[in-house]
């Protein structure tokens, strides 16, 4: 006996909604601006102590590739957590053996005599997947770090081999950053976290005002990342949104790009739950705009060539 007409009517409502929500959610293949690998017996990650017993263990590729399918995250930019160009050659190594990894922003002694020739050796090692740098400015002491003149050389060794800078900074390096950045105007730069605002004391002031200036001075991008882990634990959309729409309104959708930085997001919450999350703030503050902030943004600012796509280049006029 055939069931009831209304019974049938709201079953194929409910698989008409789960196809557009799939639909909705494999429209297109994501990257991932920023996640790590890491292996504790390496030794030199100073910031990971067993006190963080959620982090204090091997990170592997392995770990996250069902995660990738799961979420229709094709690629990620695998980013330094530990200040040795030893651990960059170690990412490095783990980008020939793994093809989800597009690219690498590696470490290098900034303040080394030698920095110039050091960067070019690391490219050359890299053969194509260096794409940035990062030093860990968040952890030294001097927050007018950037201001030294000593570093002028690493920056324009980072323009001169087209790489990136990945600024991973708190709201207090932001007016410093601004006036490095003045200095060297080819540079592509992209803020880490959105420079780290305090949501959990829902602070929107003063990183506010420093964003709004970093991003109105400058060429620089900002990485829709780690806000999940400075909020409260279990915060939601709304917890984020207003930290999240001044990211929009300074930067416009065409230099923000999503990232998840796994696995520290696991202090706060899943890898789905984040992007999640994500594409809920994105679609109200960027409507349209998603393919650009989860894709092709990532692809431009780092240079990624993928299978089926043409790497893109940014043009530093774009604002």
């Amino acid at each position: 006996m055939a069931p009831p007409l209304q019974l049938r009517y709201h079953t194929c409502r409910a698989i008409f909604i789960r196809i557009r929500r799939l639909k909705g959610w494999l429209e297109f293949m994501r990257i991932d601006a920023h996640q790590h690998y890491w292996s504790v017996q390496r030794g030199d990650y100073g910031w990971l102590t067993p006190a963080d017993a959620v982090l204090y263990r091997d990170f592997a590729p392995n770990d996250l590739s069902e995660q990738l399918a799961d979420c229709a995250v094709s690629a990620t930019v695998l980013v330094q957590a530990a200040p040795t160009e030893a651990e960059t050659r170690y990412l490095l190594a783990l980008a020939r053996q793994h093809p989800s990894v597009a690219g690498v922003v590696g470490w290098v002694d900034f303040e080394a005599s030698d920095v110039a020739h050091r960067v070019r050796h690391l490219v050359q090692e890299g053969a194509g997947a260096l794409k940035g740098l990062r030093p860990m400015i968040q952890d030294i002491a001097d927050p007018r770090w950037l201001d030294r003149p000593t570093l002028d050389a690493a920056f324009e060794a980072t323009i001169e081999n087209d790489l990136a800078f990945d600024a991973l900074v708190s709201p207090k390096h932001l007016e410093p950053l601004a006036r490095r950045l003045r200095r060297h105007p080819g540079l592509r730069a992209v803020l880490d976290h959105a420079g780290k605002p305090d949501i959990a004391r829902g602070a929107l002031e003063p990183w506010a005002r420093g964003l709004e200036a970093l991003a109105r001075g400058s060429t620089i991008y900002c990485k829709l990342s780690g806000l999940l882990t400075q909020a409260s634990s279990g915060a939601t959309a709304a917890q984020l949104n207003a930290f999240v729409e001044r990211i929009f309104d300074c930067f416009g959708a065409q230099r923000v790009m999503w990232g998840s930085d796994w696995p520290v997001l696991l202090l706060r919450g899943s890898y789905r739950r984040w992007l999640q999350i994500a594409l809920e703030l994105v679609h109200r503050h960027a409507p349209g705009q998603e393919e650009a902030v989860f894709v092709t943004n990532a692809m431009r600012f780092y240079r990624l060539e993928l299978p089926g796509r043409h790497a893109l280049r940014s043009s530093q006029s774009q604002r």
